[in-house]
């Protein structure tokens, strides 16, 4: 184990937190907010004078292997989230650490579930902070490192794959970091983007850099209380769902598309699949809920935010979704575990992972039938690796695990089945708001300080799918021989 690499790369980590939340802090000088100002100092002081001095330590070995890479990855989750939370807990806004480190954990992992009854009114450098970390756990803080400190050559792929959501996940140019920068810069233009979308449409221009934050980090925290149904606005929701959709695509199919390569893109069938159960759930949504409002477009337009909003695990509310029918419900709950595709913003089991089962089965059957034929797994007219296989259907039956253990576990509070349930689900696939007790006008404040925490790991798992954590606390991973 490269324990100075490690130490270093955490170290780089929390100069690049406390750089960041100088952004906030000027927002706070400029607004006088007095306690937000000295909690963003405090922070920052500790976060640079802790980094500067992990960093200073001299080594030469720099290799970077698979266990290092999952290792780095859990550990800077961890450590970005804990000190993520001190402004929230020092300047007093959340004056519970567990709860401020709730709702940093659900902003880092793009999750979006709040223990905040009361939004507006909130100093407003503290509502840019909490959007802000959807932004910045998006792509991946590790690749935004990735993109702008030298860490152990081409071997740093290992933590590009550990911190990067969905089975698949290559290099889109020969070098890593010059991979990190291409997504960054995709990222950054994608934002700005919908940025200038919004105040187009009339959103004042904060509303515009915070909402963009939260839909490019496919989060949902907004600085609304009604989240964008409080804006009234088609037109506001109608840019929001486009972009949430285009968030939820891999970012890899955006590199084609500047190298106008046009044909991969149309063959691409995690997007053929992906879009198909947009249409396909909005169209059966819309019919269902058409005879609650006021026209056809009003009913197209809430079921259209909502199943983007939920596939893409972004989690922005337009519509109490808890009052439609039954059939509909059901609906979301089955495309919040699908999740968005893999290599982009969203969580969830990821679109890609569910063509390859469908895949495996379909194969299965085709054995049944003609035992002696051969059937090969392919995507996109390549063949996939039995290694990929092998993973994809571990990956489902621990999922399905997670989900039902952590359910057990969070009975202790006593909620009802549909509350303890879904809240665990929106958080193992970091979306945010589910049924119940935390449905979309609800919060997750009801919980006890340890079911909290209990969710906390369960949004940590499933933004790292859950290797790289579980990993962490493995003893065979810290063996000398274990590679």
């Amino acid at each position: 184990m490269n324990y100075n690499m490690i130490i270093y790369i955490l170290g780089n980590l929390m100069k690049v937190e406390g750089c960041l939340m100088i952004v906030p802090l000027f927002i706070a000088i400029a607004k006088t907010e007095n306690a937000p100002m000295k909690a963003f100092i405090i922070t920052i002081v500790i976060l640079l004078g802790l980094g500067t001095i992990l960093t200073s330590i001299k080594f030469k070995n720099k290799d970077i292997y698979a266990r290092e890479g999952f290792v780095i990855t859990a550990l800077s989750w961890i450590v970005l989230s804990f000190f993520g939370a001190m402004p929230f807990y020092f300047s007093k806004t959340i004056p519970s650490f567990i709860d401020s480190f709730f709702e940093t954990v659900s902003g880092f992992t793009t999750t979006g579930a709040s223990i905040l009854t009361v939004i507006e009114g909130l100093p407003l450098s503290i509502l840019f902070w909490r959007s802000f970390t959807h932004w910045i756990g998006g792509m991946g803080v590790l690749v935004f490192l990735l993109a702008i400190i030298p860490m152990g050559g081409d071997r740093s792929m290992y933590i590009m794959k550990a911190e990067a959501p969905g089975p698949l996940v290559g290099k889109l140019v020969p070098k890593v970091k010059s991979t990190a920068k291409l997504l960054y810069l995709i990222y950054i233009f994608l934002t700005i983007a919908e940025m200038i979308f919004l105040i187009a449409g009339g959103m004042p221009l904060f509303d515009s850099i915070v909402s963009a934050f939260s839909t490019a980090g496919t989060g949902g925290y907004s600085i609304k209380n009604a989240s964008i149904a409080a804006y009234n606005s088609a037109y506001i929701e109608y840019i929001i769902a486009i972009f949430m959709m285009i968030f939820g695509i891999n970012f890899n199919l955006f590199y084609l598309l500047l190298m106008k390569d046009f044909i991969n893109i149309l063959k691409n069938e995690e997007l053929k699949y992906y879009l198909g159960i947009i249409i396909t759930a909005t169209v059966l949504i819309t019919l269902n809920i058409a005879s609650m409002y006021d026209s056809i477009e009003q009913a197209f337009r809430n079921a259209l935010f909502q199943v983007i909003s939920l596939i893409t695990t972004t989690g922005f509310i337009t519509a109490n979704f808890e009052l439609w029918p039954e059939f509909s419900k059901t609906i979301l709950i089955v495309i919040v575990m699908i999740g968005a595709c893999g290599g982009s913003t969203g969580g969830g089991l990821k679109v890609s992972r569910l063509v390859i089962v469908l895949k495996m089965i379909t194969q299965e059957l085709k054995r049944m039938v003609h035992p002696r034929s051969i059937n090969i797994i392919k995507l996109d007219g390549m063949k996939i690796e039995q290694e990929t296989v092998d993973s994809v259907t571990s990956f489902f039956v621990i999922y399905v695990f997670l989900i039902f253990g952590s359910f057990i576990i969070i009975s202790i509070d006593n909620f009802d089945f549909t509350t303890s349930l879904t809240a665990v689900m929106t958080c193992v696939g970091n979306v945010g708001p589910g049924l119940g007790g935390v449905g979309p006008v609800e919060n997750f404040s009801i919980f006890s300080p340890f079911v909290k925490m209990v969710l906390c790991m369960d949004m940590l798992l499933g933004r790292l799918e859950i290797f790289p954590l579980v990993m962490l606390f493995s003893p065979a991973v810290w063996k000398k021989g274990f590679m």
